[in-house]
């Protein structure tokens, strides 16, 4: 079966990419918090506290990338990995309350339409979405092997569509009129942010409760256990993701009777083709003779 290779960016750069793309979003939040209040516009600054939630989420995944290189230790034994899956369990859940708030505010507004300044609207949009490109250029290939940057990226790319659609809706409004527009986009922004969050939060909390990585097949595996020779039986199988790229497999084998002064040879046979054929690198396999195997174990679990 084939496995995934990935290639990731130095940690070193990472980390100034994601610093700076931090400093960006909360330099805009500043700027547009200012502008709403020197020009009166409660949108204005609606709009800064949805932009303040991409520079939290952003700051969330810099820390915890930070804490998942630190090494295993007796209080943390597998080690700190899982702190970007937290994080992005955290940015995802986020975002899910943000497209809540949305749809609750776009059906409010479309209850009690209000007066919209469409050039203000344009504007701001305008440098919003500069922001949002400089921001995903900077995470973009970091998000390809992190589900903890990749869920901050989401947030910017949620907020960039965002823009363009608040920048369409403002030019319709300065041509037209068309105050129903604003909530309109609001809903439509609102349903891409819920569909985005709840198809990518699936995985997380897959891999935070220990859940079989999605790209392996645990009944091929323990075929592939069972047919090395020497193997009569295997049982107590856990098959899970340590961290996002890092699965785990331990289990107890039968050792066919006679053979136990092979076991040694055998579990390295067992070894290396889950290896091989799973990229299967962390194992942990406990030998049972045949004449003592647990009885009436359960293959899984």
């Amino acid at each position: 079966m084939a496995h995934h290779h990935h290639h990731p960016v130095d940690p070193g750069a990472g980390d100034s990419r994601v610093g700076w793309a931090v400093a960006v979003n909360f330099g805009l939040t500043i700027a547009q918090i200012v502008g709403g209040i020197f020009s009166g516009s409660l949108a204005m600054i609606a709009d800064a506290i949805h932009n303040l939630s991409d520079a939290l989420s952003l700051a969330i995944a810099f820390f915890a990338r930070k804490i998942a290189r630190r090494p295993a230790d007796q209080a943390m034994t597998f080690g700190y990995g899982r702190a970007e899956v937290v994080a992005a369990l955290i940015n995802y859940t986020t975002l899910v309350l943000i497209g809540l708030y949305l749809v609750y505010e776009a059906v409010m507004r479309f209850l009690t339409p209000e007066g919209v300044d469409g050039w203000l609207v344009v504007i701001i949009a305008g440098v919003a979405l500069l922001v949002d490109l400089v921001t995903a250029m900077l995470t973009y290939s970091l998000s390809k092997d992190s589900v903890n940057i990749r869920a901050a990226f989401m947030h910017n790319v949620a907020d960039a569509l965002g823009s363009v659609a608040v920048i369409v809706a403002g030019t319709l409004i300065i041509l037209y009129d068309w105050l129903w527009i604003d909530p309109a986009v609001t809903l439509m922004i609102a349903g891409y942010i819920l569909w985005m969050s709840f198809n990518e939060i699936g995985g997380v909390v897959r891999i935070l409760m220990l859940g079989s990585p999605p790209e392996l097949s645990a009944v091929r595996v323990i075929a592939a256990i069972e047919a090395i020779d020497g193997v009569t039986g295997v049982h107590h199988v856990h098959l899970w993701q340590m961290q996002e790229h890092d699965a785990a497999l331990d289990a107890h084998l039968v050792i066919a009777a006679g053979r136990w002064t092979e076991a040694d040879a055998i579990k390295q046979a067992v070894k290396d083709r889950l290896k091989h054929e799973f990229g299967l690198g962390h194992t942990t396999l406990e030998l049972e003779c045949a004449a003592h195997a647990c009885v009436g174990a359960r293959v899984i679990g």
